[in-house]
């Protein structure tokens, strides 16, 4: 993710620790800190819900109840309000600065875009979207990364209807992000929820049934749902349909069985349930940027 031109032309850089450059809207503020050189223990909170995302370098944070984790480029972290961090800069230099974005969005923006995900969106089982998870670590998604791309160049616009604009935008980044939660949640707690909860309960089944054939058909069926209304409300709530849900779970288990030298290319994909090596090549280059032979190989000489 880049920073604009304008925005160099703009800043001033005040601070070598956390030089802070902002801009303000009707329902959101964004600010970009930029650290010039190592640093320990920098504390910092904001008076609104943050979503904090790593442009350069790296940070280590350590967040109230939580063990202290490395803060990485293409990864973002949402905060409560009043939330206070303390920041380690491990690897900044004067010439090498770390950076990092926050958009601090107000809680009634944040409000209404949940009505509105109730309203037009509804959760199966009677559920209703609320705030996510605070404290929620995950790595942006290629949806994430445009919108917060996008934001950049409109914060720093000079533009007449750039609140308009922006305003747009943070109604879909809270949508993406609350389903990217929600997919978190599910994931990690399926076996919890599934016995009150279908689509948890589907999650459940998928993960188990990974090397067996999973068809759209019979999931909806074992959700006690048509097909149509299954695939939209998965994908309503989880942010992707049930057939890339599949093959993401798939992947995860093939990057697992990969790291034996052993395996074969063909065991893999039939242990993951691909039908054909074609369509597992394209899926795992898809996810990994690479086949899953030169995978392996550069997971062996790693070793």
């Amino acid at each position: 993710m880049n920073l604009s031109k304008e925005f160099y032309e703009g800043r001033k850089l005040e601070n070598l620790v956390e030089n802070q450059t902002s801009y303000t809207l009707n329902n959101a503020s964004l600010h970009i800190f930029e650290t010039h050189e190592q640093a320990e223990r920098v504390l910092l909170k904001f008076d609104k819900p943050v979503l904090a995302s790593m442009l350069k370098g790296k940070k280590i944070m350590h967040l109230r109840d939580q063990q202290s984790f490395n803060f990485l480029p293409g990864e973002s972290l949402i905060l409560p309000s009043d939330e206070m961090m303390c920041i380690d800069f491990p690897e900044a230099q004067f010439n090498n600065p770390t950076q990092c974005l926050a958009m601090a969005i107000s809680e009634d923006k944040i409000s209404k875009v949940l009505d509105h995900m109730n309203e037009l969106m509804p959760k199966v089982d009677e559920g209703e979207w609320s705030l996510m998870d605070y404290n929620f670590h995950f790595t942006n998604d290629i949806g994430i990364y445009q919108i917060l791309q996008r934001l950049l160049f409109l914060f720093t616009e000079d533009h007449p209807s750039k609140d308009l604009f922006v305003d747009n935008m943070l109604e879909e980044l809270i949508i993406r992000i609350l389903q990217t939660n929600s997919r978190k949640i599910y994931t990690e707690k399926s076996f919890r929820l599934s016995s009150g909860n279908r689509l948890a309960y589907i999650v459940e089944y998928i993960r188990k049934n990974l090397h067996n054939p999973l068809a759209v058909k019979n999931l909806s069926k074992k959700a006690c749902m048509s097909e149509s209304n299954f695939y939209r409300v998965f994908k309503n709530e989880l942010g992707i349909s049930p057939i890339d849900f599949i093959n993401n779970e798939r992947i995860k288990l093939a990057v697992s069985l990969l790291q034996n030298p052993n395996k074969s290319i063909k065991e893999v994909y039939q242990e993951c349930g691909f039908e054909s090596r074609s369509y597992f090549n394209r899926v795992f280059k898809s996810r990994k940027r690479m086949a899953p032979g030169d995978y392996q190989s550069k997971l062996n000489v790693r070793a």
